[in-house]
């Protein structure tokens, strides 16, 4: 099951956490408990679960809880410094922690069991790092380093994506008390009143952040979207509506009007907006005035007010579970969609999702309010809460590291046995009998499909291939200080997956690789485009790439000679001679740059990995068309220079129209288009020799 990249980049932010206090002002000014705030809670978890469930979007119920967040929690803060002069930091963060750890850990512990049960092998170990990165409170960042990987944009959502915003919640809750405690020190020795000192603090806070979130949001959207810093003004936009709310005497008939207004843009802001692609830019300015639009309008007492809806008794019951819910529907979904093998929920199907995660969400708040509060209740203190929540998260963690520490072992028995003459690879195509091991079925296909992900060129875990975000040119080498000659590996991801090959043989004729590569960046002075976008980093890196290839003078530059594509958002699909490749090759030419131009890999419409986990290689062959065309585009090439040398491996990955997933009991792709580090080293020897066959190297 695979969800599309914009569903699994936008994901929901939980609620403010039960308990937090809802006193800030009744009616529209006046100070009192705020009924309404309980079903505005509701009315954002159940749009953001019917988003999710029926309709694939989101529905920006993210942005309400992060303001409430902010709204909430700021009141709560200064009050405290109102009545004692102070905030206790440790008490602050020990009620916290005991108030979100038990659910949260109850959630992440029932994920690690469905994962193992209901999702593939190839989803385990994110799922793992993404539930440790959950229970420290920095998934949104691990998310937001992922979001700009070019080898990431084909993974599938994950069951605790979702926490990405309860960890910027987290990091909120650690900032907010350090913040408001120097505005009180500033207050003080300024003689001004906290409030109006706050107020000012958190208007620079929202400016700034708000400021930077349009930028970051135009420059890389997925990245801006995990950002912290990106969404800081959303939470201090709750802070100065605490502020303001006290001070707002707003006639009855405009409140009416204004929750009306306010709870029917949020209803619509998912269905008028993509949210997963435009925010957390000034667009996400929607949702969050809405939300502020019913909080001014508060408890009206009309019959005819939206406050009659938020008040129903049913109404708040949900939002009492709004938490739990919240942490509940994803991972039921993503299940769901798993086990059904669907991409989206029939009616019948939704209705059973939002059910059991409603059950869930019960089962888990009786269990911690009712069973850990009523244990709790005698015994006081922050280091009691402290370790209340620590009683529940660390057995998590551990469970994660236990599970993580299984499949490690399993790797590295597997990749002794791959040692063997069991494990030919594409020398199995040479041999007589070359069907039965071309698909594996006597031994374990090596790399296991779990951690077929890892098996990449060490140039990745070697952070020596440049990002889609920076621009600049990143060089790294590989091979002996006293070598005979220099190849330079320059392009995409296509390029880099040529690398384990190429150490092979330099390792046997006293070769230098230089590693320069982009994501997503092919080796051209023609404009790119990414995302539908022009791909600025791309173009500066390129600009970059010819200077140090002036200064290196390697004796060959290796990249690929043409694109293949199944991707219609990114380009003609099939293979084409990409614009600039030509021209590229003539200018190393004028430099006495000898090129070794390779014919791009097929791409697959499947996930090798994913296929494998649950099928029989047998089952998992894919075919050269469409992503290839029938006739090698390099016969067809015109005006190429003399330095060129082209190379065509296609009958090492496909015979006929069959591309198998696996070849000689090796795993060949570890996602849909990229070829893994263990199947090219098997291809060293054939690489060799049609490079001397073809150059004079």
């Amino acid at each position: 099951m695979q969800l599309s990249p914009s569903r699994s980049a936008a994901l929901p932010a939980p609620p403010p956490p039960p308990g937090s206090a809802e006193r800030s002002g009744g009616g529209s000014g006046g100070t009192g408990f705020r009924p309404e705030i309980q079903g505005l809670r509701a009315v954002a978890v159940v749009l953001v679960a019917a988003y999710h469930i029926w309709l694939g979007r989101v529905s920006g119920g993210v942005d309400v809880f992060l303001l409430l967040t902010g709204f909430l929690i700021t009141g709560s803060l200064l009050r405290t410094v109102e009545r004692r002069g102070r905030i206790g930091f440790a008490a602050f963060w020990a009620r916290l922690v005991e108030r979100l750890f038990p659910a949260a850990a109850a959630a992440l512990g029932g994920i690690l069991v469905a994962s193992f049960l209901f999702l593939p092998s190839t989803a385990w170990r994110e799922t793992i790092s993404g539930v440790a990165a959950s229970a420290l409170y920095v998934e949104n960042w691990h998310l937001a380093l992922n979001s700009v990987d070019y080898l990431a944009q084909n993974s599938g959502a994950g069951p605790v994506q979702h926490f990405w915003s309860l960890s910027v919640q987290g990091q909120f809750y650690l900032l907010w008390p350090v913040l408001i405690t120097a505005v009180a020190a500033l207050a003080r020795a300024a003689g001004q009143p906290l409030r109006r000192v706050a107020a000012a603090a958190l208007a620079l806070v929202f400016a700034a952040s708000l400021a930077y979130s349009v930028a970051a949001t135009a420059a890389d959207q997925p990245w801006a979207y995990f950002d912290t810093g990106a969404r800081l003004w959303e939470l201090a936009l709750g802070g100065l509506l605490a502020l303001a709310l006290p001070h707002l005497r707003l006639h009855r008939l405009l409140r009416i009007l204004l929750g009306w207004a306010g709870l029917a843009a949020l209803v619509v802001c998912g269905l008028l907006v993509q949210v997963s692609a435009l925010f957390p830019g000034y667009v996400a300015l929607w949702p969050t005035l809405a939300a502020g639009a019913v909080i001014i309008a508060g408890s009206t007492g009309s019959p005819l007010a939206a406050d009659r809806l938020l008040n129903l008794r049913a109404v708040h019951y949900i939002g009492d579970h709004a938490y739990a819910l919240y942490l509940w529907h994803w991972p039921v979904l993503i299940c769901y969609l798993e086990v059904t093998d669907r991409t989206q929920p029939s009616i019948t199907g939704g209705c059973l999702v939002l059910a059991l995660s409603m059950a869930l969400a019960v089962a888990t708040r009786w269990v911690t309010e009712n069973g850990v509060d009523a244990f709790t209740r005698t015994r006081t203190g922050s280091v009691w809460s402290l370790s209340v929540g620590a009683a529940f998260i660390v057995p998590v963690l551990a469970a994660a590291g236990v599970w993580s520490g299984h499949i490690s072992h399993q790797q590295r028995e597997q990749e002794l046995a791959a040692r063997s003459a069991d494990y030919p690879g594409a020398a199995a195509l040479d041999a007589p009998a070359a069907a039965e091991p071309a698909e594996g079925g006597r031994v374990p296909v090596y790399p296991a499909p779990a951690s077929a992900a890892e098996d990449m060129p060490a140039s990745y875990t070697d952070g020596c291939n440049q990002g889609t975000r920076e621009g600049e040119v990143l060089t790294c080498v590989y091979g002996p200080d006293d070598y005979e000659r220099t190849i330079a590996l320059v392009g995409a991801s296509h390029a880099a997956h040529w690398l384990p090959a190429l150490r092979e043989i330099a390792a046997e004729k006293g070769w230098r690789i230089v590693n320069i590569i982009k994501g997503s960046c092919l080796f051209t002075g023609a404009e790119q485009l990414r995302g539908g976008e022009v791909y600025h980093s791309c173009t500066r890196w390129n600009a970059g790439v010819m200077p140090e290839l002036a200064e290196l003078r390697p004796d060959a530059v290796f990249t690929t000679a043409t694109r293949t594509n199944l991707d219609a958002g990114s380009g003609p699909v099939g293979e084409t001679v990409v614009d600039g490749y030509v021209q590229r090759w003539r200018e190393l030419d004028g430099m006495g740059i000898d090129v070794i131009a390779v014919r791009d890999t097929p791409r697959l419409d499947f996930s090798a990995p994913d296929c494998l986990a649950e099928n029989s290689p047998g089952d998992c062959v894919g075919r050269p068309q469409p992503s290839m065309a029938r006739t090698s585009p390099l016969e067809r090439i015109e005006g190429v220079p003399g330095n060129v040398a082209f190379l065509d491996l296609t009958d090492k990955l496909c015979r006929g129209e069959r591309c198998p997933s696996v070849i000689g009991n090796v795993l060949v792709y570890w996602d849909r288009a990229h070829i893994t580090a263990t199947y090219m080293r098997t291809l060293a020897p054939i690489l060799r020799n049609r490079i001397e066959a073809a150059t004079d190297l």
